[in-house]
């Protein structure tokens, strides 16, 4: 069994919902926000240095996220404190699974070939005093039919 550990740094962003233009009045084109596609390269950019060069994993995988948020600044130091304890939960946005949607795209054909890949997934989201995602992917043994 294959394990691999990394964190992508910064403040955790949900994946966003396609946007739609349209050219000429005539003809509608659907594109992903840049914030979206930005914090997916970073993901790439960290899986890959994470990697090391190797090719992605095949068969099933276990993925472990730790979404970490900054702490709001406007917070009292008795608020922010607790939050650092784990006594405030983060409840606004980013949602967790909008930030698994992003970095399971980020990761595709990086770390694993595609995110039908991941067949468990455990992730939790908490305050921080250092914003990032710790990822964790394990292999689970040979590809199943």
């Amino acid at each position: 069994m294959t394990t691999l550990h990394f964190v992508v740094p910064g403040t955790p962003v949900g994946k966003g919902r396609p946007k739609v233009s349209t050219r000429g009045g005539r003809f509608a084109r659907m594109y992903t926000p840049e914030k979206t596609a930005s914090y997916e390269g970073m993901v790439a950019l960290a899986g890959q240095q994470a990697m090391a060069g190797a090719a992605p994993i095949q068969g099933p995988v276990d993925v472990v996220l730790d979404i970490r948020l900054p702490v709001p600044a406007s917070w009292s130091k008795k608020k922010q404190a607790q939050a650092l304890a784990g006594s405030v939960m983060p409840t606004k946005k980013p949602d967790a699974d909008n930030v698994i949607k992003a970095i399971f795209d980020g990761l595709n054909g990086v770390t694993w070939d595609d995110d039908v890949q991941v067949v468990s997934l455990s992730a939790r989201k908490r305050y921080a005093q250092t914003p990032g995602v710790a990822v964790t992917v394990a292999t689970l043994g040979t590809e199943a039919a």
